[in-house]
């Protein structure tokens, strides 16, 4: 049964290349969604998918790439309202 998680992701995560490693750690959980960067210097992300692979990805936001802080994320899951057919970098 497909799930949807909203993430918005706070700290140093602008900047190094954390959209970019998202959306390949994403697409090698076999996630679909979005990864954007807001004016306020935090990360959101929407991912849908398997309910193990997002509390994977989950675990792999805490961590971030090489370069990053992350200090705190806000996870809410969601009702799946739009199917995605990838993982895009929203800008």
């Amino acid at each position: 049964m497909k799930k949807q998680a909203h993430l918005k992701i706070f700290g140093e995560v602008q900047g190094v290349f954390y959209r970019a490693n998202s959306q390949e750690r994403a697409e090698e959980l076999g996630l679909v969604g979005w990864v954007k960067n807001l004016g306020d210097g935090s990360v959101e992300i929407v991912v849908q998918g398997e309910e193990e692979m997002i509390n994977e990805m989950i675990s792999w936001c805490y961590e971030g790439p090489t370069g990053s802080a992350v200090e705190d994320i806000h996870v809410k899951w969601e009702e799946v309202m739009e199917n995605f057919n990838g993982f895009e970098i929203r800008y």
